[in-house]
């Protein structure tokens, strides 16, 4: 008999196997083989015994090294080249040949194989090994999961039917395979614990321990995993023999935990038979694995855990996991009053911060169970953002502090695009949590709709295979094997902070509510239902018979929480009035105490701060750091030194003195978001890259100050709704904290509609937490087409919640602060870096916080008009809610005929407009710059101000779209208030369309010229020509300009021709030393040595052209004077010129990014 050692082999069974039949065939046909007797096969002649195998172990080791360096047939085996069967014996030497046999009985005994005994062993040791494989990766498709028995092939119901399709899928070819003795012992391999600390075990108890490893009430999966170390933890957790071991102190606590997660159901539907709880019947065990995760967290050092799950459950968890005092729960049913302001939400969706001590450990725990919306999963961005958010706070670099745990339902983990977005942020550096515990309630149905007809995929959790998470599926009616889940589950996360998932397949013992009828779409798994003994009944029974618990002990512990909830609910019936502040789950202790709201903070800040943040941010990275920027940017480095120097910000300038200045201040700062870190339209470069070595990065703003607080930009995964949701989420946990989502264009934010929707807009009325959260929409029509140029701004307009029928009190000296808190969030589009600057800084200013939805521009971040002098970044400025005409319509405002209020880029557009049509005294143009609040109070002053004049509102976008629907009932409401009766304001602007745009430049131009001809009329005669002469006179100069660089650059390729010239007749002439100095050499000593020839001194580099556009900005950008007197001069032909190449290529790519 052969005796293989398998734990020395370290190669796959296939392998293994190839190699031995390969090599039996080589014996059959050798010539010079010793003989082969039984005796001398089985001692001295295989090949595959224990010391072979470390022969084979060293040839492998040494082909790798050198192919050649072993026989052909090794190379052959190693390299799978095609092989053929060599006469000549390669494994054998003459001096193994017994010495009395002789080469014609040598060749004669060659040609029988060895006995088909021995072979039968090796594919005996060979199919073990592989049956143990079989079972670590299809072992679950034959675990005992489903309590209700139903889930199996189509077309198979017997139980024995079943067990056996399972088991054909678990070992496929293995199945049929005959093992002649079932109690022959077999060496275990290395790749398996279930020995224990035994070595060999007999085949049947082998099968035995994989079956009750594998295919009992717990289905691991985990060989999608490829980590090894990650693999081998997993299997010491539940091969070992005794692995899920419980003490009768553990059965006990099992048992009452589950008795409270039972009798609060139980409660619930005695006390409310026809109200919507939502329970969590069938699924019971959910409560006990979830004590079980936060103490055994608690014990490793977890301070504080979020929760986050939907509606199945969710009154029990803040009852038995939060302790809510249950009268609080109970009184949501009785349909009181609330006390304080705000719409609410059902029962079921409230949110909770909690802070108590964990009696298992003896520690304190902050639990919070994040509110969500009915849409499914869409909380769980929320949660890895509040937890990451929290991380920060605490300081807390790899998760050992902060726990995330979130929990699903099997139809929505499955059929939520949202949670596959959202498991994919688990290892991206600034997003990750380091490890989220996912647990799904299966109850095996969604709704009304079965799993056959909502997946696609065996099971719901496969959307979790894509991070290499481990999958514990457990069987819901074993109570011990889900708390066994839940601890392997909690030390995995602590170890390898990663994400784990526990399935917990039960099944739902009422319908989708409680008022619902399931036997109307699932009959025959509700007549199983019916028949279905609840868990803990079965749990106690099982206990009372291995004499844990007495069976009065079982009832006194259901008596006493029926009196606990009977208690609740007769302190309950006390309760008057709700407030609904009482379920926050976000609370800013020590925020609002003692703080004047409506008083709001100066944004301004002192000049000598931001030339400070100027000249750091203008300047590459330090010479010590060696780093190699672009070309590029340091041509836009030079850019932005240059407007430091004359006192003006564009765009990206703005915006780095508001995050800069708030570090400064010890404002945590975060922006996120797809391509953020340059910008899509390549303004902010933020993030430099070392251009010669790979991760080389430098962001400068980090650098500002020695004590500033953290700056984070971040670019996102390619998602909007995940990311929005986990910015929503960040921004929640603290107050003194900048959050700033940016979109790639603004078109793409209505992908995370649900959060904006459910989250953003609403989520201070429903559950009283307030949200900074600051979304950056790219927004302009430039006919890039129609998913390039909308934010959709009438969709955030329509979801704001001020009236539009009633005028405010403007009178109240707090007006404009009282008007922001009284809003559910901020909707701008403003114009000038200046009032970014203040709009970012008032976010934080503010004694409240409330989101602000920015329409940011696309090709006005390098419009000349659209700078700031820095003047208006000082003490003395502050945000304009609206910017009034500063023209010379403005200083005679009885001569104005037409006052247009727009808002956003189209100002640039009418200012051109107006100027060419020479009506800069007869149209005064008015940007609203704070849409939402409406400023009612500037508008009235305006509309005094033109008392003759017509009022238009003039949008870029559609009539449908836009601000038009918002601003036009509150013009109305303005006029009204005003008694003017002989007004009313009117659209100028795009016809109604569908699509936010339209994709032809032709017909985008039309729609541009139509609308502006509606407000200025036609061009006349005398202004044709006037535009031509301009236009000629333009064409003019930049011919003069090309001929004259043209010349220069002639005058210097000549001088580069003469200097070249010159260094190749230098170059003979070294040629001609060095063959002399060769000459000379011969002749000279050994060792002596000789001058070099001088060099001749380098030619001077050609001058640079100063007027080079990519080196210095046109004058008329950088002239203070004509700043300061906050006018535009609009016949001033630099306004037309001040372009330069770069800036050209800039605006070119603004056309190229595309999602």
């Amino acid at each position: 008999m052969l005796v293989v050692n398998f734990s020395k082999i370290d190669v796959a069974p296939r392998l293994l196997r190839e190699y031995a039949r390969y090599h039996y065939r080589k014996l059959q046909t050798s010539s010079s083989v010793c003989k082969s007797s039984q005796d001398n096969t089985k001692d001295t002649d295989s090949f595959a015994n224990g010391s072979s195998a470390a022969y084979i172990e060293g040839l492998y080791t040494k082909w790798s090294k050198n192919p050649r360096s072993v026989d052909s047939s090794w190379d052959a085996y190693f390299s799978g080249k095609p092989r053929s069967i060599s006469t000549t014996p390669s494994l054998y030497k003459k001096s193994e040949v017994s010495a009395d046999s002789s080469a014609t009985k040598t060749t004669k005994a060659a040609a029988g194989a060895p006995p088909a005994a021995d072979w039968k062993y090796i594919d005996d040791h060979l199919t073990v090994q592989a049956i143990i494989r079989a079972y670590q990766v299809r072992g679950h498709l034959a675990a005992d999961l489903d309590p209700l028995g139903i889930v199996g092939p189509p077309g198979i119901t017997s139980v024995d039917g079943k067990k056996r399709n399972a088991a054909q899928a678990v070992l496929r070819q293995h199945y049929t395979y005959v093992f002649n003795d079932l109690n022959a012992t077999f060496k275990l391999p290395s790749s398996t614990m279930i020995g224990g600390d035994e070595q060999f075990l007999p085949l049947k108890e082998i099968l035995d321990r994989l079956e009750r490893v594998y295919c009992g009430h717990i289905g691991v999966e985990y060989m999608q995993i490829t980590s090894l170390t990650k693999t081998n933890w997993i299997r010491e957790r539940f091969e070992k023999p005794g692995a899920i071991m419980f003490n009768p102190d553990e059965k006990k606590l099992i048992l009452e935990r589950l008795t409270r997660s039972t009798g609060f159901e139980n409660f619930l539907a005695k006390k409310f038979t026809s109200e919507k709880r939502f329970g969590l019947e069938g699924c019971d065990i959910m409560i006990p694995i979830m004590k079980e995760i936060i103490d055994r967290s608690t014990k490793l050092g977890v301070e504080s855990i979020f929760i986050g799950m939907a509606h199945r459950g969710r009154l029990n968890v803040l009852a038995n996991i939060c302790r809510k005092p249950i009268p609080d729960i109970l009184s949501q049913f009785h349909g009181l009053k609330a006390t304080d302001s705000g719409s609410g939400d059902v029962k079921y969706h409230l949110g909770l911060f909690t802070e108590r001590l964990n009696r298992v450990t003896n520690k304190n725990v902050r639990i919070t169970v994040v509110a969500n919306p009915s849409h499914l999963e869409y909380v769980n961005p929320v949660v890895l953002g509040k937890a990451r958010a929290e991380m920060y706070q605490r300081g807390d670099s790899n998760g050992s502090k902060v726990l995330s745990i979130i929990i699903h339902g099997d139809a929505s983990f499955c059929g939520q695009g949202v949670v596959y977005e959202s498991m994919h942020l688990s290892d991206l550096p600034c997003y990750t949590t380091f490890g989220t515990i996912h647990i799904v309630a299966n109850n095996q149905v969604g709704f009304t709709t079965d799993p056959r007809f909502s997946r696609s995929s065996r099971y719901c959790t496969d959307v979790a295979r894509v991070v290499n998470a481990p999958i514990f599926h457990v069987n819901a009616d074993d109570p011990e094997a889900c708390i066994h889940c839940a601890r392997v589950s909690t030390d995995y996360r602590a170890e390898f902070h990663k994400d784990v998932v526990i399935d917990i397949v039960g099944y739902r013992r009422n319908g989708h509510n409680e008022a619902d009828e399931p036997m109307f779409t699932q009959p025959l798994m509700y007549q199983r239902i019916r028949k279905l003994q609840p868990v803990m009944q079965k749990y106690a029974e099982k206990l009372i018979k291995e004499g844990v618990v007495q069976e009065k002990e079982y009832k006194d512990m259901i008596a006493k929480y029926e009196k606990i909830c009977d208690d609740a609910f007769i302190e309950s019936k006390k309760v008057k009035t709700i407030k609904y502040s009482s379920w926050i789950d976000s609370p800013w202790t020590g925020f609002f105490e003692g703080r004047d709201r409506l008083k709001v903070c100066p944004t301004g800040v002192s000049l000598e701060t931001l030339n400070n943040i100027g000249e750091i941010f203008s300047n590459p990275p330090p010479a010590e750091h060696k780093f190699e920027v672009h070309k590029g940017v340091l041509r836009i480095l030079a850019l932005r030194k240059q407007m430091v120097k004359s006192q003006m910000a564009d765009w990206s300038l703005g915006e780095a003195f508001a995050i800069g200045t708030l570090l400064k201040d010890g404002i945590h700062v975060r922006l996120s978001g797809q391509d953020v870190e340059r910008g899509t339209f390549s303004h902010r470069h933020h993030v430099f890259h070392h251009q010669s070595q790979d991760k080389g990065r430098y962001n400068s703003i980090e650098h500002l100050y020695p004590d500033q607080s953290p700056y984070v930009v971040c670019n996102s995964s390619l998602s909007e709704c995940a990311i929005m949701g986990f910015e929503h989420g960040y921004s929640m946990a603290h107050p003194n904290t900048l959050v700033i989502w940016e979109a790639q264009f603004g078109d793409f934010a209505n992908t995370a509609q649900t959060i904006i929707d459910s989250f953003i807009a609403s989520g201070e009325t429903k559950w009283v937490r307030q949200s900074g959260l600051v979304l950056l929409l790219p927004h302009s029509m430039e006919g890039m087409g129609p998913e390039h140029s909308s934010g959709r701004i009438e969709r955030f307009l329509q979801l704001s919640d001020d009236d539009p029928d009633i005028y405010p009190d403007t009178c109240d000296c707090d007006f404009v602060a009282r008007q922001l808190m009284d809003t559910n969030w901020i909707v701008t589009n403003l114009s000038t870096p200046a009032n970014l600057f203040h709009a970012l800084r008032r976010q934080v200013a503010l004694g409240f916080r409330k989101p602000l939805i920015n329409f940011s521009p696309k090709s006005v971040l390098r419009h000349p008009l659209a700078r700031s002098p820095f003047r208006d970044f000082t003490e003395c400025s502050e945000f304009m809610r609206i910017i009034p005409e500063t023209g010379k319509a403005g200083c005679k405002p009885d001569c104005v005929e037409k006052v247009v209020f727009c808002s956003g880029k189209v100002y640039y557009d009418l200012v051109k407009e107006r100027e060419e049509h020479e009506q800069d005294e007869t149209v005064a143009i008015i940007r609203v710059e704070q849409v939402c609040p409406f400023p009612y109070d500037l508008i009235t002053k305006q509309i005094e101000l033109y008392k003759n004049a017509e009022l238009i509102w003039c949008q870029e976008e559609h009539k449908n779209q836009g601000s038009w629907s918002y601003v036009q009932q509150r013009f109305d409401t303005t006029l009204i208030k005003m008694e003017d009766e002989t007004r009313c304001i009117s659209y100028h602007g795009r016809p109604p369309n569908s699509a936010p745009s339209t994709g032809n430049k032709v017909r985008h131009y039309t729609e541009y010229k139509n609308f502006m001809t509606s407000i200025f009329g036609e061009l006349t005669e005398e202004n044709k020509q006037r535009l031509e002469r301009i236009v000629k006179e333009q064409q003019a100069q930049a011919k003069q300009a090309s001929s004259s660089t043209k010349a220069k650059t002639v005058g210097q390729g000549e001088d580069k021709t003469k200097a070249k010239s010159s260094k190749d007749d230098k170059k003979d002439d070294k040629k001609d030393d060095k063959k002399d100095d060769k000459k000379d050499d011969k002749k000279a000593k050994p060792g002596a040595t000789t001058a070099p020839p001088t060099s001749p001194p380098a030619s001077p580099p050609p001058k640079q052209d100063n007027k080079s556009p990519t080196t210095s900005a046109p004058k008329g950008d950088m002239n203070p004077a004509d700043k300061t007197k906050g006018k535009i001069d609009t016949k001033q032909e630099n306004s037309k010129k001040a372009t330069t190449d770069e800036t050209n290529k800039n605006d070119e790519n603004l056309k190229k990014p595309t999602k």
